[in-house]
């Protein structure tokens, strides 16, 4: 279950967990973290460039806007919290769940087209 992962933040948000390994030879969601989502993005993280790339492929994973999704805590950190608008809790949790499963098996989830 994938409940863990993140916190339901009014009627249309979700606040995720994520872990950021940047500097990795490709960008993708890995699994999980513990209680947060595993994200390796080929970014470094000199110049907040991880934290956007983290938000640039949480959009694209999840099929909303690159606008609604900000970084809450963790700007220095690895463990960050992204608040993710616009966005159905239902259809997110099932998403949540395929990309964790996916990204546990090695391939990565496809992003949402």
């Amino acid at each position: 279950m994938v409940d863990d992962l993140f916190e339901v933040s009014g009627d249309d948000a979700v606040v995720l967990a994520v872990h950021v390994q940047p500097g990795a030879g490709r960008t993708a969601i890995t699994g999980r973290h513990g209680t947060a989502v595993k994200v390796r993005v080929a970014a470094p993280p000199e110049g907040g460039r991880a934290n956007t790339a983290s938000a640039e492929l949480l959009a694209e994973t999840f099929g909303v806007k690159p606008a609604d999704v900000e970084l809450t805590s963790g700007e220095k950190s690895r463990s960050k919290r992204f608040r993710l608008g616009g966005i159905d809790v239902d259809a997110f949790r099932k998403r949540l769940t395929q990309v964790v499963e996916e990204g546990a098996l090695g391939a990565g989830p496809a992003p949402l087209r």
